[in-house]
């Protein structure tokens, strides 16, 4: 089989390519930077924006599945810089798979499609798509999403969406450096209760969801739909990050907040940061605020039943793994 990942370089990209690897299919992938080791292991390398309807249907040429992986993630930024790339680039994907006739296209989403910024508790893929947003990143994969999930024909194209939440793992240079960034530089702090439970998932069984999504559209099963992805057992946010901090020898976070105020902080550096600093990231956002302050998790029974999927890695072996070999 002959497989395109976009973003195959990236976190989760890398992990789904080598699954793909071990079973023998020539991969592909497309990003926008030069990825040498994976070269040196036979993938074929190839550079271009998503925003590229060329060099899209140029990558997907020829191919039989695709992995949509790529997209601006974060909490920050202007409207157009998560558009172009998530809507738009998701659009020039879904065009050219139907130009080349690809067969199955598996679509990585996120769980904030459904964000409406309550409590999320053992939701499952009926909770409805957000409509109060706080965050382009979490509005604009509801727009790609819903639109890959509409171009699903049996007949032709098939396409699922997979929604795995918080990875983590080995190689992440985003989730946990963050954390840890940010609770040396004192910036960190327990919003809310801190006793809210979330979601996360190890970033090897997030890549095995997304072959065992591949497989389930060969078979005609999972057509059509989205799926949430983690670890089956959430964690309470606040002890799980001090437990990472207590194995870096990082004092644990200890400062407080409450929602309320976390999120009208949130609410005036988003207004100043407009206004005067764009470009940086503000250190509280409402997004930021809810997320840390509510419970997010969610129901995988759907996953389970139509994928085959269960955790291969247990929360405990992936941070063994981590801290035995950090990074």
């Amino acid at each position: 089989m002959r497989v395109l990942v976009t973003g195959g370089g990236g976190f989760l990209g890398h992990y789904i390519v080598d699954r793909l690897l071990d079973r023998g299919y020539k991969v592909r992938i497309f990003g926008r930077q030069p990825h040498a080791d994976l070269e040196a292991l036979g993938v074929h390398v190839l550079q271009g924006d998503l925003a590229d309807p060329v060099a899209v249907n140029n990558a997907i040429f020829d191919c039989d599945a695709v992995f949509h992986v790529a997209a601006k993630a974060g909490i920050w930024g202007d409207w157009k810089s998560y558009f172009i790339p998530n809507v738009v680039g998701t659009r020039n994907v879904l065009k050219a798979c139907k130009t080349h006739g690809v067969q199955y296209l598996i679509y990585t989403s996120t769980p904030s499609v459904v964000f409406n910024g309550q409590d999320l508790c053992n939701v499952d893929e009926s909770a409805p798509y957000g409509k109060t947003w706080l965050c382009h990143y979490a509005h604009t994969k509801a727009i790609a999403e819903k639109e890959v999930l509409a171009a699903n024909n049996s007949d032709s194209l098939r396409t699922v969406a997979l929604r795995p939440h918080l990875i983590w793992g080995k190689g992440d240079q985003h989730l946990i450096p963050r954390i840890v960034e940010r609770a040396r530089a004192g910036n960190l702090k327990i919003v809310g209760d801190g006793q809210n439970y979330v979601d996360i998932v190890h970033v090897k069984n997030a890549a095995h969801a997304h072959i065992l999504a591949l497989d389930a559209l060969i078979k005609g099963t999972a057509c059509g739909r989205p799926y949430f992805i983690s670890q089956g057992q959430p964690v309470q946010l606040f002890p799980w990050i001090n437990n990472l901090l207590k194995k870096l020898n990082i004092k644990p976070i200890t400062q407080r907040l409450s929602f309320k105020k976390a999120y009208n902080i949130g609410l005036f550096l988003e207004i100043f940061h407009k206004l005067f600093l764009p470009n940086k990231e503000p250190l509280m956002t409402r997004f930021l605020a809810t997320e840390l302050a509510k419970d997010h998790f969610f129901n995988i029974e759907n996953a389970k039943k139509d994928l085959g999927y269960e955790p291969i890695v247990s929360i405990e072996e992936g941070l063994l793994e981590l801290f035995s070999n950090p990074e």
